[in-house]
C-alpha cells in the first residue's frame, strides 16, 4: 500500500483500503478501480491522497489469479522466460557486452582511444545471433528491464531492435551491421550533458531540456574525429528528426533525414519509452504501439513504421496480460486493424476483443 496524492493518481489504479471524506462518509470502498470521473469525485470532496495499490502488487496478484486458474500451477509468460536457463545465459552475456560498450564510449572520451566498431560489432552479433529468432530476443530485452535501463543500455538495446527491423526490411549483411554500430553509438552525445541534468528525477525545464536536446550534435561531433561510416555520424545528429518537421536539432523533413536515421529514430522511441526513467515507470509496450499508430505515420518514414509494427506484435502473442479493471488472461489474436487493441483469453474463460471494448486497454505485460 502507497499513500498517493490526488494529483498523481490515475484511472486503472487500484483503491487499498476504502475512502472517507472530512466528515467521516464512504467515498469508495476498498479495490475500487478508479475512473477519470471518480477522481473527480475525489477532489471534489477534498481528499488529499488516497491509499492505492502498487503496481507491482497488482501484477503479482494478477499472476496469482491466473495460477489460481487451473488445477496445476500456472506461471506468466514473463516467469517462464526469467526462470530459463536461456534467459539467465543471455543476461550473462548481455552485461559482458555491456561493459565492454561502457568501457569503448569512456576510452573514447576520456583517453581519444578510437572505437574499436569491429570487436563491438562481433560482440554485440554473436548476443544477437546466440539467441535465434526475433521472438526470443524481445522476450529476453523485455525481461531485462527490471535489471538495467542504463544509457548504455539502452544503446545496447536500440542496437539489437534496429538490426531486427533491418532484417525485416532485407538489408544487406554490410547494412545490417552499419546499422548496429549505428545504434550503439547513437547516444554518445549524452555523455557530455551535465548527470544531474539527464538523471534529474522531475520534469526537466525549458533550459534543461534545450541543453539534453544538444547531445545529437554532441554526438556528431565526436563521431566526425573517428574512422567511422558516415552514416553512423548522421544517425547521431539525425535519430530526433521527425518527417513531419517536428524533430531537432535541425526540423528536418522526410527525404532530408538519413534511412538509417529513421530506423533508428524507432527503435530508439520504443525503447525508451518502454524502459524505467528515474523520473517515471516505463509504458506498457501496448500503450507505445497504440502512440506509434496514433502519430506514426506522420512522424516516421511509412515503410519503416508500418514494418515494425506488423512484426513487432507478434513477439506479443501469448504473453499474460494486466487490463486497466484488473482482469488478467492471455493475448491469443491481434487485430491487424488495431494492434494495440488484441483479443485476450481470460482466467475466466472469456474471450476479450478490445476493438468492442473502448473502456478497456492492456495495462501490463505479467
Amino acid at each position: 500500500m502507497v499513500k498517493t496524492t490526488i494529483s498523481k493518481l490515475k484511472p486503472g489504479m487500484f483503491t487499498a483500503a476504502p475512502v472517507y471524506n472530512a466528515t467521516g462518509q464512504l467515498i469508495l470502498p476498498e479495490h475500487s478501480i478508479l475512473t477519470v470521473q471518480q477522481i473527480s469525485r475525489l477532489e471534489f470532496y477534498g481528499v488529499e491522497w488516497v491509499a492505492t495499490i502498487p503496481e507491482e502488487e497488482l501484477r503479482d496478484s494478477a499472476i496469482e489469479e491466473l495460477s489460481k486458474s487451473e488445477h496445476e500451477e500456472i506461471i506468466s509468460y514473463s516467469q517462464k522466460i526469467r526462470r530459463s536457463k536461456s534467459f539467465h545465459l543471455f543476461k550473462v552475456d548481455y552485461n559482458k557486452k555491456l561493459a565492454l560498450l561502457q568501457q569503448s564510449m569512456n576510452d573514447l572520451l576520456k583517453k581519444n582511444v578510437p572505437v574499436d566498431t569491429t570487436t563491438l560489432l562481433e560482440q554485440v552479433s554473436s548476443l544477437y545471433t546466440n539467441n535465434l529468432t526475433t521472438l526470443s530476443i524481445f522476450d529476453m530485452l523485455h525481461n531485462m528491464r527490471q535489471i538495467d535501463d542504463s544509457t548504455y543500455a539502452h544503446c545496447l538495446n536500440v542496437s539489437l531492435i534496429a538490426r531486427m527491423l533491418g532484417e525485416w526490411l532485407g538489408l544487406s549483411e554490410d547494412d545490417l551491421d552499419i546499422l548496429t554500430i549505428s545504434g550503439l553509438l547513437h547516444d554518445i552525445g549524452k555523455c557530455m550533458i551535465p548527470p544531474e541534468i539527464l538523471n534529474k528525477p522531475a520534469k526537466l525545464t525549458p533550459e534543461e531540456y534545450e541543453e539534453v536536446k544538444k547531445h545529437a550534435r554532441y554526438g556528431a561531433e565526436i563521431l566526425e574525429k573517428q574512422p567511422i561510416d558516415k552514416r553512423v555520424i548522421r544517425v547521431a545528429l539525425m535519430h530526433h528528426e521527425r518527417c513531419d518537421g517536428s524533430g531537432y536539432p535541425m526540423g528536418l523533413k522526410g527525404e532530408e533525414i538519413d534511412d538509417f536515421a529513421k530506423i533508428i529514430a524507432i527503435a530508439d522511441v520504443y525503447d525508451a519509452m518502454t524502459a524505467n526513467r528515474c523520473y517515471r515507470k516505463g509504458l506498457c509496450p501496448f500503450e507505445v504501439i497504440a502512440t506509434f499508430e496514433k502519430e506514426g505515420l506522420v512522424k516516421y518514414d511509412s515503410k519503416y513504421i508500418l514494418t515494425f509494427l506488423n512484426r513487432i506484435i507478434d513477439t506479443y502473442i501469448c504473453n499474460s496480460v494486466l487490463l486497466n479493471d484488473g482482469t488478467c488472461g492471455k493475448i491469443v489474436l491481434m487485430n491487424q486493424k488495431a494492434l494495440s487493441r488484441p483479443v485476450i483469453h481470460t482466467i475466466t474463460n472469456e474471450y476479450i476483443d478490445l476493438t468492442k471494448h473502448p473502456e478497456l486497454y492492456i495495462q501490463a505485460i505479467i
